[in-house]
C-alpha cells in the first residue's frame, strides 16, 4: 500500500500544487514569525549587551518611599563629587565616570519646542556605557550630539546646526558633532535625548550630580567585585554590566514577545483557512477516486489500509510543503527582521537567528495540520464500497449528499445562538471582555455558515443566477454548474469567507474609531488650533501617585503661577504642580487678531481636598470665552450642561461618588470655600476632568490666576486658512516653549496613524485571502478534470474555446463573490458588535471604499483562480476526452 500510495503522488503531483501552496504560505508565516521574533530580541540582546558590558558595574542611586508635598513621587537623589571620588579610590576600581542628567530644550526645524516633554540631556566622560553610532561625541561648549531617535523625528543630521534653550531661556546654538544609539533604555527612547559636553550640562540645564556612574574593574578583578565594592560606597544595589544589560534586554524582550504573540495569531489564522483548503482537497480527491479505491478493495485491500493510504498521502504532502515553507519562513524573517525592527525603535543588529524550535513548529504545525485535515476525507474513503469499480465514470457525486432537516435545524440554530451572545454583548457595559463574548458569536456564526452553506450557495446563485443567465450560453452555463454543485462549492468559499469576514470586520472598528473619535473632538471643542506649552525641564518622569491625578494634573493645569521671574520668551509654570502654563500675552494677541473669531482659554486649578475619593486631588477648571454645554460638551449622565451658572459646579464621575444634581458642593478654595450646587454630572474624560465652574466664580476664588493651560482658537468666517495659520504662529513667536497644534493636524495624525494600523493588519489578514484564493484555484482544477468528458461533449456542440473559458472564470467569480460577500456581512455585523463592546458612544461607520475595492479583488481573484483551469480545459483533444472512457 504504501509503494501504490507513492505512485499515486507521483502520478497526480499537479493535483496536490496549490495544496502545497496554502500549506506552505501558512508554515511560512508561522516559522517567519518566530524567526523575527528570534532575531529581533538577539539584536535586542546584542545592543543592549554591548553598551552594558563596555563597563563592569553600573551604579544608579535609588529613590525614598514615599511622596512630596505636592504627591510626587520621590526622585532619587543623585551621586555627588565625593561618592565618585571615593569609588574611584577603590582599589578594585580603574576607572569611573558619572553620567550628568537634566532635560534641555531643542526647537525643531520651526523654532517650537520639541516634543510634549523636553528630551533628556546627559553628559559623559570617557568611561562610559554610551558611545558615538555616528560622528563623533562633543568636546566643545558649543557641540552637541543627538539621540539616534531624536535626529530621525527632527530631520537634524550630523554637521547641522540647532538651537537649545538654557534655564534662562536664552536660545544657544550648537553644531551637531555625531549621533548616539541609546537602545531600548526607556529613559532616553521616549522623549529622545541630546547629549553635551561636561563643562556644558550644568550651564545648559542646572543638573547637578550624577544619575549613573559607570565603572572598570581594576586588573585581577572580576565584575562581581568590583560591583560590591561600589556598593560599600553608595549604599545602594550595585549591578554588573551584565546584570543591568540582561534586566534591559528582559524589558525590551517584552515587546518582542507581543509582536511575536500578535503575529503568530495571523498564523493560526492562516493555517485555519490552510486547512479547510486542505480538507477540501482531500474530500474532493476521495470523491474523485471512487473506482480507484474500490479496486484496492476489489483486489484485498482492507478499510484500514485505505484509510493509512490516505493519511500517508496527507503526511507526505504536508510534510514537503512543511519543509518549504520553514525554508520560505527563514527569508521572510529575515526580511522582516531587516526592514521591520523599525516597527518597534530598533535596528537589528544581530545575525539572522534560525533556532531547532522555528524549524521544528512550522514542521509540525504544517505536517499535523493537513493530516488532521484529510482525516475525516480517509475516514470517507473506507466507506467505498468495492462494487463502485463497476460504474463507468468516476464523479465526485459522494461530496452532494442531500441537505437534509437535521442539517437545516443545526444551521438555523447556529445563527440563533450567534444572534443572541451579539445582543447579551451589547446589553453588557462597555468593557474589552465583552469582545469574547463577540468573539465567541462570529465563531459560532462560521459553524452556520459551514453548515448552511450548500444552502446558501445555491439560493444566492439562483438569484444572481437571474441576470446572468441572459449575458449569453457560458454564463447560463457557469450558473448551472454552480448550482448543481453547491457542497463543494460552500466548501471552498468558507474559506475566503473567514478572510473576508476579518478584514471587513477590522476595516469597519477602524473606520468606526475614527469616526467617533473624529466626532467626539469636533462635539467637545469645534476648534481649529490648541495652545499649549511645553512641560518645563526638570520634571520628566515624575508621577502622580494615585490613578486620575496624571490625567488632573496633565489636562487641567493647578493653581498660582508667579510672574516673577518670567523673561521674555519664557512660558510661565505653576509654582504648585509645575504645569506650563500659556503667556497672557500670547492671548492677548491672539484676542485682538482679526484672524480669529474666538479664543476659548482654560484655566485650571489643583486642590488638595481629603473629601475626594482616595483623597485625589481636585482639579477646579473654568473656560473663558466659551459656553459649557454648546462650545465644550461632553456625555452628560444627569442634568443639563447648559445649565451651568455663577453658583454651579459641573462633576465628572469620579468626583461625584454619591451625590445628584441640585446637591449642594463646597470646592476649598484657599481664600475661602467657594459653596455650590451641582447642575450636572458627567463622565470623565480629558475636557471634564473634577469641577467645572464659571469663569466668575473661578476669578472670584482664585484670582492670582490669569494664564490659561490651554487656549482653544477658532478662526473668523471666510478667513484664509494660511493668514490664520501666520497669525497664530506670528502670537507665539517670542515664546517657542508655546506649542501650536492645528485640530485639522491632529486628525490627519490619528487618521494617518488608524489607516497604517488597517492596511498592516489588512496586509497580513491578507494572507488567508491569497491562501483561499489558491483552494478556490484548487476546487476548480479539479472540477475540470472531473468534468474532462463533458467540457468535450460542450466542445463538440459547437462551444468555442473562449466561451468554454469564460464560463469556468464566471464560474469561480460567482464562488469569490458569494464567499466575500458572505464575509462581507458578518464583518460588518461583527465589526460593529466589536467597536461598540469597546468604544461607548460608538458613531457606526461603513467604509464604502475599501468594501468597494474588495469587492473588486474579489473578482479579480476568481479570474485568477480560473486562468490555470480554464486553459487546462479548452486545450484538452475533444476527441481525446470523448474517447477516454
Amino acid at each position: 500500500m504504501l509503494r501504490t500510495t507513492l505512485a499515486g503522488l507521483r502520478l497526480h503531483k499537479s493535483r496536490y500544487v496549490t495544496t502545497v501552496l496554502a500549506i506552505l504560505l501558512g508554515v511560512m508565516f508561522v516559522s517567519g514569525t518566530l524567526v523575527f521574533a528570534d532575531t529581533l530580541k538577539a539584536s535586542y540582546e546584542k545592543s543592549v549587551m554591548g553598551s552594558a558590558t563596555s563597563v563592569d558595574a553600573i551604579a544608579v542611586p535609588e529613590a525614598e518611599d514615599g511622596v512630596d508635598e505636592e504627591g510626587y513621587r520621590l526622585e532619587p537623589v543623585p551621586f555627588d563629587d565625593a561618592v565618585l571620588d571615593d569609588i574611584r579610590a577603590l582599589p578594585e576600581v580603574a576607572a569611573a565616570d558619572g553620567l550628568i542628567r537634566g532635560q534641555a530644550v531643542l526647537l525643531d526645524a520651526e523654532g517650537r519646542a520639541f516634543g510634549f516633554t523636553p528630551p533628556a540631556a546627559v553628559a559623559f566622560g570617557e568611561t562610559s556605557r554610551f558611545s558615538a553610532s555616528e560622528g563623533e561625541l562633543p568636546a566643545a561648549d558649543d557641540e552637541i550630539a543627538l539621540a539616534t531617535s531624536t535626529s530621525d523625528q527632527t530631520g537634524f543630521e550630523v554637521g547641522d546646526t540647532v538651537t537649545v534653550l538654557d534655564p534662562d531661556q536664552e536660545q544657544r546654538e550648537f553644531t551637531v558633532t555625531g549621533l548616539v544609539n541609546f537602545g531600548v533604555d526607556a529613559g532616553y527612547s521616549f522623549g529622545g535625548a541630546v547629549v553635551l559636553s561636561p563643562d556644558t550640562i550644568q550651564e545648559m540645564t542646572g543638573a547637578s550630580g550624577y544619575s549613573e556612574v559607570n565603572v572598570r574593574a581594576a586588573d585581577g578583578t572580576s565584575a562581581e567585585d568590583a560591583a560590591t565594592a561600589v556598593a560599600t560606597v553608595t549604599g545602594t544595589d550595585v549591578q554588573t554590566g551584565a546584570e543591568y544589560g540582561e534586566e534591559m534586554a528582559a524589558s525590551a524582550g517584552a515587546q518582542t514577545e507581543m509582536m511575536r504573540v500578535a503575529l503568530l495569531l495571523f498564523g493560526v489564522i492562516a493555517m485555519f483557512v490552510a486547512g479547510i483548503v486542505i480538507y477540501n482537497t482531500f474530500a474532493i480527491l476521495i470523491a474523485q477516486r471512487q473506482r480507484e479505491l474500490a479496486l484496492l478493495r476489489c483486489v484485498g485491500a482492507k478499510r484500514g489500509q485505505v484509510f493509512r493510504s490516505v493519511l500517508a498521502e496527507s503526511f507526505v504532502v504536508g510534510l514537503v510543503a512543511s519543509a518549504l515553507g520553514v525554508l520560505a519562513g527563514v527569508g521572510v524573517g529575515a526580511a522582516g527582521a531587516r526592514f521591520g525592527g523599525q516597527l518597534v525603535d530598533s535596528d537589528v543588529t544581530a545575525s539572522l537567528v534560525v533556532t531547532p524550535t522555528a524549524v521544528i513548529v512550522g514542521l509540525l504545525v504544517g505536517t499535523l495540520m493537513t493530516v488532521f485535515s484529510a482525516l475525516i476525507p480517509a475516514a470517507r474513503a473506507t466507506r467505498v464500497a468495492p462494487l463502485a469499480a463497476l460504474r463507468t465514470s468516476a464523479t465526485a457525486s459522494g461530496l452532494e449528499k442531500g441537505t437534509g432537516w437535521v442539517r437545516v435545524v443545526f444551521g438555523v440554530l447556529a445563527f440563533a445562538v450567534s444572534a443572541a451572545l451579539v445582543m447579551l454583548s451589547r446589553s453588557m457595559d462597555t468593557d474589552p471582555n465583552s469582545l469574547f463574548v463577540v468573539t465567541g458569536a462570529a465563531l459560532i456564526a462560521f459553524v452556520g455558515v459551514v453548515v448552511l452553506g450548500p444552502l446558501l450557495v445555491r439560493g444566492i446563485v439562483r438569484v444572481v443566477g437571474v441576470p446572468l443567465r441572459r449575458l449569453g450560453v457560458p454564463s447560463m452555463l457557469a450558473v448551472d454548474n454552480s448550482t448543481r454543485s453547491p457542497r463543494r462549492a460552500a466548501t471552498a468559499m468558507i474559506a475566503l469567507t473567514v478572510g473576508a469576514t476579518l478584514i471587513t470586520g477590522y476595516s469597519v472598528i477602524s473606520a468606526s474609531f475614527e469616526t467617533t473619535l473624529t466626532a467626539q473632538l469636533e462635539e467637545q471643542f469645534p476648534v481649529d488650533y490648541q495652545i499649549s506649552a511645553q512641560h518645563p525641564p526638570g520634571i520628566q518622569g515624575a508621577t502622580e501617585p494615585e490613578e486620575g491625578a496624571e490625567e488632573a494634573s496633565t489636562e487641567e493645569g493647578a493653581e498660582g503661577a508667579s510672574e516673577e521671574g518670567v523673561t521674555d520668551g519664557e512660558a510661565p509654570v505653576d509654582e504648585a504642580s509645575g504645569d506650563p502654563l500659556v503667556p497672557i500675552e500670547v492671548q492677548e494677541k491672539l484676542a485682538a487678531s482679526p484672524m480669529l473669531d474666538r479664543v476659548m482659554s482654560q484655566r485650571s486649578t489643583y486642590l488638595e481636598d481629603d473629601s475626594s475619593p482616595e483623597s485625589i486631588p481636585l482639579p477646579v477648571t473654568a473656560f473663558y470665552g466659551a459656553e459649557v454645554g454648546s462650545d465644550v460638551k461632553g456625555e452628560v449622565v444627569e442634568g443639563d450642561l447648559t445649565d451651568l451658572e455663577s453658583g454651579g459646579v459641573v462633576l465628572s464621575q469620579n468626583f461625584a461618588e454619591g451625590m445628584g444634581v441640585g446637591d449642594a458642593y463646597t470646592v476649598p478654595a484657599p481664600s475661602g470655600d467657594l459653596n455650590l450646587e451641582v447642575t450636572a454630572i458627567v463622565e470623565d474624560d480629558a475636557t471634564f476632568w473634577g469641577a467645572i465652574v464659571t469663569p466668575d466664580d473661578f476669578s472670584a476664588a482664585f484670582p492670582e490666576i490669569a494664564e490659561s493651560r490651554y487656549l482653544h482658537l477658532r478662526a473668523a468666517d471666510g478667513a484664509d486658512s494660511a493668514e490664520v495659520r501666520e497669525a497664530v504662529y506670528a502670537a507665539v513667536d517670542e515664546y517657542p516653549m508655546v506649542q501650536v497644534m492645528s485640530v485639522a493636524e491632529m486628525k490627519n495624525q490619528f487618521t494617518e496613524m488608524m489607516d497604517i494600523a488597517f492596511y498592516t493588519i489588512a496586509a497580513m489578514l491578507g494572507l488567508a485571502i491569497v491562501i483561499a484564493v489558491f483552494g478556490i484555484s484548487n476546487t476548480m482544477a479539479l472540477s475540470v478534470l472531473e468534468r474532462t468528458r463533458e467540457s468535450a461533449l460542450l466542445r463538440a456542440l459547437g462551444l468555442a474555446k473562449a466561451q468554454l473559458r469564460r464560463m469556468l472564470s464566471v464560474e469561480a467569480v460567482l464562488l469569490c463573490l458569494i464567499g466575500a460577500g458572505i464575509g462581507i456581512a458578518l464583518g460588518v455585523l461583527f465589526g460593529w458588535a466589536a467597536g461598540a463592546a469597546v468604544l461607548p458612544g460608538l458613531v457606526f461607520s461603513i467604509p464604502g471604499a475599501q468594501i468597494a475595492v474588495f469587492i473588486a479583488i474579489a473578482v479579480l481573484a476568481g479570474l485568477l483562480a480560473a486562468v490555470l483551469p480554464a486553459r487546462r480545459a479548452a486545450g484538452t483533444s475533444i476527441t481525446g476526452a470523448l474517447a477516454s472512457e
